[in-house]
């Protein structure tokens, strides 16, 4: 009776850690109109949790991620611009909400970064062909060489 036990907790852990949206309850709001709701669901997309590393706030279970939806709503009910409510994000958080944040200097890393890291591969890969040892075909065999070889191929 204990292994039975044992084995349905194992299996009950596995499907929430499979599933883990199923496992834990939603937010539900109640929008004033759908203009409102689709506004929402953009922004809770467009922001990201602070506590997870790659997930936005719609996607998050985090306690903070849901605080976040709780406020964006509240944000919207009051009549903020999305830009006002963006702005309030990222005044109290950082850009580090953004998925995808502002060019300026401290982003620059983040938007060429890829680009010149691309260029320099193919810098070096010009390199490296361009060094590549040629073979010269134009040399030519001495008789004792020859001979040798003739030697050789009589042999097979």
């Amino acid at each position: 009776m204990r292994m039975f036990t044992i084995i349905v907790i194992l299996l009950l852990g596995m499907i929430i850690t499979a599933f883990p949206d199923k496992a834990f309850a939603t937010d539900t709001y109640v929008f004033d109109n759908p203009v409102t709701e689709i506004r929402y669901k953009a922004l809770i997309k467009e922001l990201r949790c602070p506590k997870c590393q790659n997930q936005n706030l719609a996607d998050s279970n985090a306690p903070i991620a849901k605080d976040l939806r709780r406020e964006v709503f509240q944000l919207l009910q009051e009549g903020k611009a999305d830009k006002e409510i963006v702005d309030f994000m990222v005044a109290r958080y950082g850009e580090f909400v953004l998925y995808r944040p502002k060019v300026s200097p401290l982003t620059y890393v983040l938007w060429f970064g890829p680009l010149v890291l691309l260029l320099i591969g193919i810098v070096v890969l010009v390199l490296i062909v361009r060094k590549k040892p040629t073979i010269d075909r134009s040399a030519k065999l001495s008789s004792q060489q020859k001979s040798q070889l003739d030697q050789i191929l009589k042999d097979k």
